[in-house]
């Protein structure tokens, strides 16, 4: 009854034919459905579905592939998994990024991927462009804005939206038309190497998350009862060695989700305000970005000047914000990334971090390019003689002198 009633929604609901049209292709259930629908109800007659492997892992990408071989499709592949690290995750890893307590991950992919189907789109004569949001969430317009820069005047397609489909009804619709589900949890989940997003939009309020959704993450209570210490060596803010071996960002990152989640750090439950400004609960697992970021944060200010780390501060803040709300290419984001960049040439130096029950305390600092400068600041040195602050302290004073006479 139900596969029935989600087919009369679909069928009677009007639409715009497509002729050729380029498919955002993850093999999850809506860019899987999105094929029957594309070819039943869109009446398309050529669909060229495109995997970008931004570090989902081997697996998800085989999967994906059986899934489209099923359906008659051959994706097209493209790896974008150094570009998104190397580029897109150090971006961020140096502008501290943090969208309310999450670590925009999914933001940045989506749009990485949206430009890479975008060109294929184009280069490929197609008259539509396909994506598999839901008319809910965020992802419809980070990729529309890339869309529209990258391929514009293609009509965008985006048929559990167009349909108005609950999880429910794309679920019945798959068992109905044949189309493979291997989603073992409802809602999904999404994977990159710098944050997995568990269930996006399909949390309760208070729902119990069971321990077996994790894949890096170890609850405290069952996290060894010995601490384990890492090293990060950081060089013009980007980490560049992990326990003294030197290694590209797409080693450090998976080997600290590995330490740090079994160590029962990186779990993120949060009430997130999405792009429409309306609340839902998300969960995340991201170890290695909490640790990174905790320690870059902590060598800023280690590095900077006062007025650097406070300013940098609202740069920050404000790159965070453009990268989740789909502004990746606007230009301001581009000239945020100009000052970051510039102020990172000073954070440099190495870290210890103690791993234990849920907690990253960080144990030891170094750094050559620090402000830190005990031999004049410490109260058990003599780097400056103290009797130089009488006057300092007095002309600090003469606008609180103003204010008493005048009536505060």
């Amino acid at each position: 009854m139900g596969a029935k009633e989600a087919e009369r929604k679909v069928q009677s609901t009007e639409v715009k034919p497509v002729n050729k049209v380029a498919l955002a292709y993850s093999g999850g259930l809506d860019s899987a459905l999105s094929i029957e629908l594309l070819r039943r109800k869109y009446q398309a007659k050529e669909i060229v579905a495109v995997t970008v492997d931004v570090g989902q892992g081997e697996e998800e990408v085989r999967i994906s592939r059986e899934k489209a071989k099923t359906l008659g499709l051959e994706p097209l592949y493209v790896d974008k998994r150094d570009e998104f690290t190397e580029e897109w995750m150090a971006k961020a890893i140096r502008a501290n990024s943090s969208y309310l307590g999450y670590p925009v991950a999914t933001s940045m992919t989506r749009q990485l991927i949206a430009r890479e189907v975008a060109t294929i789109a184009r280069e490929r004569g197609c008259d539509a462009i396909c994506e598999g949001s839901t008319g809910k969430g965020n992802d419809q317009y980070r990729m529309h804005n890339v869309f529209a820069l990258f391929a514009p005047g293609l009509h965008v397609v985006v048929p559990v939206r167009d349909f108005d489909l609950t999880r429910q009804q794309e679920e019945e619709l798959c068992r109905a038309w044949g189309v493979p589900v291997t989603e073992t949890i409802a809602g999904g989940d999404d994977k990159t190497v710098w944050c997995r997003s568990v269930a996006s939009g399909a949390i309760d309020l208070d729902q119990e998350i069971p321990d077996s959704v994790w894949m890096w993450y170890v609850p405290p209570e069952k996290a060894p009862d010995k601490a384990q210490v890492v090293e990060l060596e950081f060089e013009q803010g980007l980490p560049v060695a992990l326990d003294g071996k030197r290694m590209p960002l797409k080693d450090i990152v998976p080997a600290l989700n590995t330490a740090a989640g079994k160590n029962g750090i990186g779990k993120i439950d949060m009430f997130e305000d999405g792009i429409m400004d309306l609340k839902s609960r998300e969960i995340y697992e991201a170890p290695g970005a909490t640790v990174i970021l905790k320690v870059h944060r902590d060598l800023e200010q280690f590095c900077l000047t006062k007025e650097e780390v406070q300013f940098k501060v609202a740069i920050d803040q404000k790159w965070a914000y453009m990268a989740y709300h789909g502004e990746w290419f606007h230009p301001l984001r581009v000239d945020l990334d100009a000052f970051i960049e510039t102020s990172q040439r000073w954070v440099n130096g190495t870290t210890k971090v103690k791993l234990y029950k849920g907690t990253a305390d960080i144990v030891t600092r170094h750094s050559k390019t620090s402000l830190f400068s005990p031999e004049i600041r410490s109260i058990k040195a003599t780097g400056f003689d103290q009797r130089w602050c009488e006057n300092a302290a007095r002309i600090k004073g003469l606008p609180y002198e103003i204010l008493s006479k005048r009536g505060f």
